[in-house]
């Protein structure tokens, strides 16, 4: 009755495993054609070939199991596999990765709705300068609930999206909130990205940049 029983659990985590989705490949035409004008606007200075499409196994904060859809540099693919096959083996609460092209390409909309998404060939907020994420070397991680917060030149203060205010007091715990130490964040440190939630003049809690 042991042996069956052990059999059967060896079975179900044997059928757990081979379910699970990490991979790595140049971007495919029906993804490029999804990109083209939105993340991979006209212009674009980054060639297709210095991209990569991921597929991610990831688990959410109610324990429900989803593939999402990644872009980033090559440069940092492996890095990203590596990553998410450690934070879905130990059940690390991420609620949606989907290419920022369902959103249109708009950072606020795919924030609001709490995505992780790494390129999307654009300029930092409030500045002309190109960000990391137009390289693909930048990804963010559960948005909503890890916002971007600055002050501009006016003395205003400024939360992108505008519906994570609630969650710039760093003191209210949710599933999603990435805190200095926890496993998201050792994971990134350790393949050597930086993460905003460390800058001093302004704070990105979704941001992780190499």
């Amino acid at each position: 009755m042991h042996n069956s029983l052990f059999t059967f659990l060896f079975f179900l985590f044997s059928l757990s495993s081979s379910a699970q989705t990490f991979t790595s490949q140049a971007i495919p035409d029906t993804v490029f054609a999804r990109m083209k004008g939105r993340s991979y606007p006209e212009g674009c200075t980054i060639g297709r070939a210095d991209l990569r499409y991921l597929q991610l196994s990831h688990v959410d904060a109610d324990g429900k199991e989803h593939v999402g859809e990644m872009v980033c540099n090559k440069a940092i693919a492996q890095d990203l596999l590596e990553i998410f096959k450690e934070l879905y083996r130990q059940g690390y609460p991420i609620q949606r990765i989907r290419l920022i092209d369902d959103y249109g390409a708009n950072d606020e909309q795919s924030m609001r709705d709490n995505n992780s998404s790494c390129f999307c060939y654009r300029t930092v907020s409030g500045t002309g300068k190109l960000s990391k994420h137009a390289r693909g070397l930048a990804v963010d991680i559960n948005t909503l609930y890890n916002p971007y917060v600055r002050t501009n030149s006016k003395g205003k203060r400024i939360v992108e999206p505008a519906t994570g205010e609630p969650y710039t007091d760093r003191s209210k715990r949710t599933p999603y909130q990435i805190r200095k130490g926890d496993l998201l964040y050792r994971l990134f440190t350790q393949h050597g990205f930086k993460w905003g939630g460390n800058w001093r003049t302004m704070k990105d809690w979704q941001h992780f940049e190499k």
